[in-house]
């Protein structure tokens, strides 16, 4: 679906729910629609603290109930267009699923982006007003976020240099990271997160640019075998929004409720909770005696770190976002 697309039903949704508001604001249970199942790291770092927020700031009036497992529709890469299009209240996903809309947001999944130690949920907010906020019409941003550090997550292949990846079909998230594949020789593969496992188990791909919270959230624990950490290969970006005309549909008091987590707060649980459960996945990686993880020296990470400067560089020059990274980096 194209941007003036998202742009236009956006815009109509708006204003029939602005004709239908005094029903709108009847409703009490909020839709979170979930294409994971209810064992996925969002359910307790996002929809359970929405939840919790919802029910304290209304004595219960207010729920939000999470739909799982995609019972709201299965595709990942439609979460934003179920929100603007009210078959959702609510939703999360990935912008890189439909990167066009999200040029600049996107900056912060490209590679040396932002240091590996530099968390990218209050580099996404220093950016959104001025740089970003045109990219989510009709919505209202409740968290945006990054995963843990992307890492080489392969099966029956070990990555110490761009040269090893030379021939090899590597799953990617999205068009940004797609080229940033192609510059390392590698082929890039773009497909949902979902797939992957059934990908590497069947040879489709030989392996994938995620971070390591995917081997449990998504099990690729079972079918992987070699990861390799240290390059900053950049990360993946979440967002959780909510449909604009809904939340303009609440009482005061339902919308003071749901601002009371949502923003930095709500997405600093999210990036957190990543993060934890990428290093429960890696000290399970590492104790495992069938896998081979790769933490590379600093001459290996320095040779993909100028492999891939120039596709940063590039991508960022075109998307227009050079006062979009500073801004995320707090220049």
């Amino acid at each position: 679906m194209t941007m003036m697309t998202i742009r236009t039903l956006a815009a109509s949704t708006c204003v029939a729910a602005g004709l239908l508001a005094p029903l709108g604001a009847a409703a009490k249970e909020l839709k979170f629609a979930n294409f994971s199942s209810p064992q996925h790291t969002i359910t307790a770092s996002v929809t359970d603290k929405l939840n919790e927020a919802a029910q304290a700031g209304t004595n219960g009036e207010l729920t939000v109930r999470s739909y799982d497992g995609g019972e709201l529709g299965s595709g990942p890469a439609d979460q934003y267009v179920r929100v603007v299009q009210g078959v959702a209240d609510i939703a999360w996903g990935l912008p890189g699923y439909t990167s066009s809309q999200f040029p600049k947001t996107m900056i912060v999944e490209m590679p040396d982006a932002l240091p590996l130690d530099q968390p990218a949920y209050p580099a996404l907010w220093r950016a959104y007003d001025d740089n970003l906020a045109s990219e989510f019409p009709g919505v209202k941003p409740l968290a945006l976020w990054g995963s843990e550090p992307n890492i080489f997550i392969m099966k029956d292949k070990q990555v110490r240099t761009p040269a090893d990846l030379a021939g090899l079909k590597i799953r990617v998230a999205g068009a940004s990271a797609g080229e940033a594949i192609e510059a390392l020789g590698a082929t890039p593969v773009q497909m949902p997160m979902t797939q992957v496992y059934n990908g590497l188990q069947t040879g489709l791909i030989d392996g994938a640019i995620s971070g390591a919270s995917t081997l449990i959230d998504f099990k690729l624990d079972e079918v992987a075998d070699s990861y390799t950490l240290g390059a900053n290969l950049g990360r993946l970006v979440f967002f959780t929004v909510m449909s604009q005309s809904v939340y303009d549909g609440l009482s005061d008091e339902e919308k003071a409720a749901i601002d009371s987590v949502a923003g930095e707060e709500l997405s600093k649980s999210a990036e957190e909770a990543w993060i934890a459960t990428a290093d429960q996945a890696l000290d399970a990686a590492r104790a495992d005696d069938r896998n081979t993880v790769i933490d590379l020296s600093d001459e290996e990470i320095a040779a993909f770190t100028e492999a891939l400067a120039p596709v940063t560089d590039a991508y960022v020059e075109a998307a227009g976002g050079a006062d979009a990274l500073a801004a995320m980096r707090g220049e």
